[in-house]
């Protein structure tokens, strides 16, 4: 199993990336949390991941901690939700939002997240109960690093994250003219989460 991997980033397509690691090139899939927070190309990033391996493909998924890994962990251990949409998840809200969420069993705020019903997310809160810890985490394994994009790439982003091309273009309205992808994803999300 490829529990971490170190290497130079070479890629940066939201929500994938591909890491060199001693000329291997990984592709990961990765949060929109732990997007926000890689370098920019060319520069040396660590990420934990987790291998899932179906009939039809081996996917990489990657993280910037190894709270975030155990999360996504027990996410797709709950019965309707799959690697893409624990993904998905992750990526609207941080790990400790979503253990604050099950802890006061916000089921409004769980099933804002993309691909979440309300069964599904009464589901994650019996079956999450007890299994998720709230931490407040500063310090990350890299420096947040911004690349400036434009409003598809955004929209493109929120698309791969499992959103509505109706939800994604309304969410996209109230970011600012000229704002980079990670930041224009992030504000959009918080849009598509009020």
């Amino acid at each position: 199993m490829i529990s971490r991997l170190t290497g130079k980033l070479v890629e940066k397509n939201p929500p994938q990336i591909v890491i060199d690691v001693n000329g291997v090139g990984y592709e990961a899939d990765v949060s929109m949390q732990t997007f926000y927070n890689l370098p920019p190309a060319g520069e040396s990033v660590q990420l934990f991941t987790q291998l899932i391996i179906r009939e039809d493909a081996h996917l990489l998924f990657g993280f910037a901690t190894a709270e975030e890994r155990k999360t996504f962990r027990q996410l797709i251990k709950v019965g309707g939700i799959g690697a893409k949409t624990a993904l998905g998840i992750l990526s609207a809200m941080t790990a400790d939002e979503l253990a604050r969420a099950v802890a006061e069993e916000d089921v409004k705020r769980l099933s804002s997240a993309p691909g979440i019903g309300k069964k599904t997310a009464e589901r994650m809160v019996l079956e999450l109960r007890g299994k998720l810890v709230a931490h407040t985490v500063t310090d990350g394994l890299f420096a947040a690093a911004p690349a400036a994009d434009g409003t598809d790439d955004i929209v493109s982003t929120l698309l791969a994250l499992g959103y509505s091309e109706r939800e994604a273009k309304a969410a996209v309205k109230g970011v600012p003219k000229g704002t980079d992808v990670s930041e224009g994803v992030r504000l959009a999300l918080k849009n598509l989460l009020k």
